[in-house]
């Protein structure tokens, strides 16, 4: 890894500007697609209707938002690293401390075409279950799963 600590938190809305400024940077990067709702709404959406339906956990390094997973024991919602911080084994911490306290079986969705984010899942023990899902992207979907051994 590298010489910077990772601190693993629950979200609290005080790192709403961060957390959202990462995901979209990471997202549009992802899909090759700007973000479709203002950042606002994106904001809210985040502390008004992600948050609670989902714990949302962020990692931080040097008091910078790097990653945030949004999860609860039998799904991922969201799952997004920050673009300069990608390969350096965020996503596995955060992936991992999910699987810790799941209920044994996880499944999440990812773009097609984010082959990044395929290649991770596959790499983290996630298999194909479906594909084809409707999204506010218009863009299909990749069904994973992952069962515990």
């Amino acid at each position: 890894m590298n010489q910077h600590k990772i601190i693993i938190t629950h979200y609290t809305p005080k790192y709403a500007k961060q957390t959202v400024d990462m995901w979209r940077d990471s997202k549009e990067q992802a899909v090759n697609q700007k973000e479709i709702h203002s950042f606002e709404n994106h904001v809210y959406f985040l502390n008004h209707i992600l948050s609670e339906q989902y714990q949302v956990d962020i990692a931080i390094i040097d008091e910078e938002v790097v990653g945030m997973i949004a999860y609860n024991e039998r799904e991922i919602s969201q799952l997004y690293i920050h673009i300069d911080y990608q390969g350096i084994g965020i996503g596995h911490t955060l992936l991992d401390r999910v699987k810790a306290q799941s209920s044994g079986r996880l499944t999440l969705y990812t773009f097609e075409v984010n082959v990044n984010a395929q290649r991770f899942y596959e790499k983290h023990g996630f298999e194909i279950i479906g594909r084809g899902h409707e999204n506010e992207e218009n863009l299909p979907d990749i069904q994973y799963e992952w069962i515990s051994k």
